[in-house]
């Protein structure tokens, strides 16, 4: 049996930059980080030749071509895995949250495939085969970052480049400003799960009216970087919000009426800034507050479950092998 854990993610800034069809031209940034809620994946060998997949549903089919699950399917497909295997995921906060778990399900499959060939894949193919399979085989409308801090972990700085390439770089902060970035740090659920990709869709085919925003979010998740490694964590707060507001012009989706009201609560409850994660259009709200000011905007947003969580350093990783 291997079982891997893949950590889900909060996008901070530069969201957008990293779609194909913009950073082919003009070159993304994000500053995104992994969080301590996970998806699981679990493989082992099935008593006879079928495949039996079990997530909201169960699946048991006799070909890796009847397999439903195209995330799955696909990387059954890429690694070679063609019958006689049952797997099972599960994870921490349901699908359509706007917490990368798709593309965490598919890096989380990959590495649990691989481990369970007996084959090692380095963090960096491990991402780059997860796009393939959600950007160039599925024709998924999103972009690269989601896999990228999937697989590495961390609060990271990704660049993608003209030429395809991605380059990376740990965030290098103290330990003291992390333990209080994450107190400042709020998740709260605004109880509206959705398909992040009609939204999406929206976003990449609008890319071409909307590039000066998005070289002004290019230029903020830059900003972001330098002030985090400052230390000068309230200038997040208000990135964010100027962040924020940029980004409810790529797409009409990303943000309708209640989400704007509980943003307006939170803000006038004292929040600095804040946005709705992923996609937008329903999910997760990320707020950036001060202390004194979280058990205000707790109480303001009462009706909204909070998710308590801490940036995590690690990316995915088998946590169980007894192959």
């Amino acid at each position: 049996m291997i079982v891997v854990q893949t950590p889900l993610r909060i996008s901070l800034f530069g969201g957008g930059t990293d779609f194909p069809d913009f950073f082919r031209q003009h070159g993304g940034v994000v500053l995104s980080s992994a969080i301590d809620k996970y998806i699981y994946v679990i493989v082992k060998e099935r008593f006879d030749e079928q495949i039996r997949i079990s997530y909201t549903i169960t699946e048991i089919v006799n070909s890796v071509e009847d397999v439903k699950h195209e995330l799955i399917r696909e990387a059954l497909k890429l690694t070679g895995i063609e019958h006689g295997v049952e797997i099972a995921t599960m994870g921490d906060i349901p699908a359509g949250t706007g917490l990368g778990s798709s593309s965490t399900v598919t890096v989380g499959a990959l590495q649990a495939f691989h481990a369970y060939c007996h084959q090692t894949i380095s963090t960096e193919d491990l991402a780059g085969k997860a796009c393939e399979i959600e950007v160039n085989i599925l024709k998924k409308p999103i972009g690269f970052q989601d896999q990228y801090i999937a697989s590495f972990g961390g609060l990271r700085f990704f660049e993608f480049n003209q030429d395809g390439s991605v380059s990376h770089q740990a965030v290098v902060i103290n330990p003291e400003i992390v333990n209080e970035l994450n107190q400042h740090l709020m998740l709260l659920y605004t109880g509206v799960t959705r398909k992040a990709e009609t939204i999406l869709a929206e976003q990449k085919n609008n890319i071409h009216n909307n590039l000066s925003t998005l070289t002004k979010l290019k230029e903020m998740a830059c900003d972001a970087r330098v002030a985090l490694t400052k230390g000068r964590l309230d200038a997040i707060g208000y990135l964010l919000d100027e962040s924020w507001e940029l980004k409810k012009s790529l797409a009409p989706g990303i943000c309708n009426g209640e989400l704007g009201k509980i943003y307006a609560t939170a803000q006038k409850a004292g929040a600095l800034g804040g946005k709705v994660t992923g996609a937008g259009g329903g999910g997760y709200l990320l707020l950036y507050c001060p202390l004194n000011k979280k058990d205000k905007v707790r109480s303001a947003l009462y009706q909204l479950k909070e998710l308590p969580f801490h940036l995590e350093a690690s990316g995915s990783r088998v946590i169980f092998n007894s192959r």
